[in-house]
């Protein structure tokens, strides 16, 4: 049994797939099992990459298959089900990682048993989709930018407000399954950052040292099957964000009462509400880099007086 499971959700994106298995295939780190789950994608398609790969690469990958698409949250639980590896990773199709990503962050969980997991800081790269001259498709570098370069540490506080990290950057042991369950099926999107929240209010995790390991690639003007689901899901974060908020209220309310709450209710500013989805607008949207809106978000926050205008 390897030490590392690594799950690959795609689906009819063979030049980002062939791109996240050449990343995963150059680690430094070679005691890993991968799952491709193509999630209702062309199979002849993700067999002919997967089949590319050497020999004994290719052992190391085993491509799930679903006939019709089951959506992000299902897939990832797919590959979840599919190994025992203790550690495992969500390596997004369409991202990439340093050479060392995996040496680095399995010696840590090593090193620190106690540890649930591990977050490499991530490096946006923003990119764009061009043809060559016989039509194939290249993927070109635009420029970089560090990701929540500012925050000390992973930490729960700030990440109540939006993720603070994505799941090519995190490391984690398959035991916080136990503990916490399988990610949610029901949301279309943003079921890694309900999973981090789950996992972030028991335990503290915090940044590798080093520069970035991880690598969240960004294309503001793609759409279809080369979009990304932060840009062209813009709607259903926004509604899906709300119902992870509204299922943690009932359960407080439930254990605790309206008391707190409704007092609480009093002092929230509305033009909180209206920068918070003013802000989320232009993330989603592409009109903004997304790291850059999210610093603009943070500090329009800080600015807002905690008291009802009258």
């Amino acid at each position: 049994m390897a030490t590392v499971g690594i799950i690959i959700r795609t689906k009819d994106r063979p030049h980002f797939l062939t791109r996240a298995l050449r990343s995963i295939t150059s680690q430094t780190y070679a005691d890993w099992e991968a799952y491709v789950v193509n999630d209702g994608g062309d199979p002849a398609a993700v067999l002919s990459v997967v089949d590319a790969l050497d020999a004994e690469d290719r052992a190391k990958v085993t491509i799930l298959d679903h006939p019709t698409s089951l959506g992000r949250w299902p897939s990832a639980n797919a590959g979840v089900n599919a190994g025992s590896t203790p550690y495992l990773v969500l390596h997004d199709d369409d991202d990439t990682w340093a050479p060392t990503f995996l040496e680095t962050s399995a010696a840590y969980l090593d090193a620190h048993p106690l540890a649930p997991g591990v977050v490499s800081r991530c490096e946006i790269v923003w990119e764009e989709r061009r043809d060559d001259a016989d039509g194939n498709p290249e993927l070109v570098e635009t420029g970089r930018e560090i990701f929540q370069e500012r925050l000390p540490d992973p930490l729960l506080g700030p990440t109540l407000l939006f993720n603070r990290f994505v799941p090519i950057g995190f490391l984690y042991r398959r035991s916080l399954h136990d503990e916490v369950g399988l990610y949610n099926e029901s949301l279309a999107v943003v079921g890694d950052w309900d999973f981090n929240l789950k996992i972030m209010s028991r335990w503290a995790l915090t940044w590798l040292d080093g520069p970035p390991l991880a690598f969240w690639h960004q294309r503001p003007a793609a759409g279809g099957a080369d979009g990304n689901s932060v840009i062209g899901a813009g709607n259903d974060h926004e509604k899906y964000d709300a119902l992870v908020r509204d299922a943690a209220l009932r359960q407080y309310v439930g254990e605790h009462g309206l008391g707190l709450v409704l007092y609480l209710t009093k002092f929230i500013d509305q033009r909180f509400v209206d920068v918070e989805n003013g802000l989320r607008r232009d993330i989603l949207s592409g009109q903004s880099g997304v790291a850059t809106a999210y610093r603009l978000k943070e500090k329009a926050l800080s600015k807002l007086p905690w008291r009802t205008r009258r």
